[in-house]
């Protein structure tokens, strides 16, 4: 079974390629995220903010693609994205949950 996962891809207000993502990422649906990454060229601001769930399937999605993406993290996602060292790759910004 697929866990739910909705990817919403648009353009941030600099134009950047953005990619908001929601619901939870694990192992039944990372092939979807990876898709989704791999077809939108360049760099890309990844929105996590709407992320319940994130595991280490989803994590070494990201580190595949930690040297073109910033992510835009919940304050669930932050501690996670520092101790497993893709802060250390990528750039994470705080997101605000609320602001939705």
């Amino acid at each position: 079974m697929t866990t739910p996962l909705t990817l919403t891809p648009g353009h941030g207000p600099d134009g950047a390629a953005l990619l908001t993502v929601a619901g939870e990422i694990d192992m039944s649906n990372t092939d979807t995220l990876a898709a989704a990454l791999d077809r939108t060229p360049g760099p890309v601001v990844l929105d996590l903010t709407l992320v319940e769930y994130l595991d280490s399937a989803g994590l070494s999605v990201l580190f595949a693609h930690a040297d073109r993406i910033t992510l835009i993290a919940n304050p669930l996602l932050s501690p996670v994205l520092t101790i497993s060292g893709l802060a250390d790759l990528a750039t994470v910004r705080d997101g605000d949950p609320d602001a939705r």
